[in-house]
């Protein structure tokens, strides 16, 4: 049962410059904005959290919530989260229906149904097998877990709209070009579509849409 290939501080730059070789559109990402931040997450139910809370909304909104809990519990384990009731999660702006995503992982994680260092072992696709059997994580949760927490080298995260539209953008794509055509670009950059992905996000992010 092989683990799939990660990135690391040690191989990062050096797989983007390989992307770059490759691709005269990432190599003008690198050349207009230097190499993008490496950003990863421990390995953590606080970690899990925070993604499912990211679900949906904005990034800021979801940090807010987060420091709300952290602010509310001290520590985000499962027990304390756990220990909330729904008034206290409104207060902290969790949603009803993320109250029960959040209380189910929190659960699982007590229950033993869910050992994070033990997914940490697994090839992608049992990670995945294991945590969509759980109400509120689906294939996007999955997928920035796998790039942000595992580290694992060649995920394309089809369901985020920040790095589909920074591809279409790079691309020159129409925006209504289908869900299959940026597959078959994200594939050119196998085996490293995280780090061809953490480009896009780097792309997107200094280059905002004017409204």
């Amino acid at each position: 049962m092989a683990i799939p290939a990660t990135f690391n501080l040690e191989n990062y730059h050096e797989l983007c410059e390989h992307l770059a070789s490759q691709d005269g559109d990432l190599k003008a990402i690198l050349d207009a904005h230097g190499y993008p931040p490496m950003w990863t997450r421990e390995n953590t139910f606080e970690t899990l959290v925070h993604i499912i809370l990211e679900q949906q909304v904005s990034l800021a909104s979801a940090l807010a919530t987060l420091n709300k809990l952290k602010e509310k519990t001290t520590e985000i384990t499962p027990d304390s989260i756990l220990r909330l009731n729904d008034e206290e999660m409104r207060a902290c702006f969790v949603s009803r229906q993320k109250m029960g995503y959040l209380r189910g992982l929190a659960q699982a994680l007590k229950n033993g149904e869910i050992d994070l260092n033990e997914l940490a072992k697994l090839p992608n696709d049992e990670v995945r097998e294991r945590l969509v059997q759980l109400k509120g994580i689906g294939n996007w949760t999955v997928d920035v877990y796998l790039m942000f927490t595992l580290q694992r080298a060649d995920i394309f995260p089809i369901g985020d709209l920040a790095a589909v539209n920074a591809l279409k953008r790079l691309k020159q794509l129409a925006s209504s070009s289908t869900r299959e055509e940026v597959l078959e670009i994200s594939e050119g950059w196998e085996p490293f579509r995280t780090v061809a992905c953490m480009m896009l996000w780097h792309y997107y992010l200094s280059n905002p849409r004017r409204k």
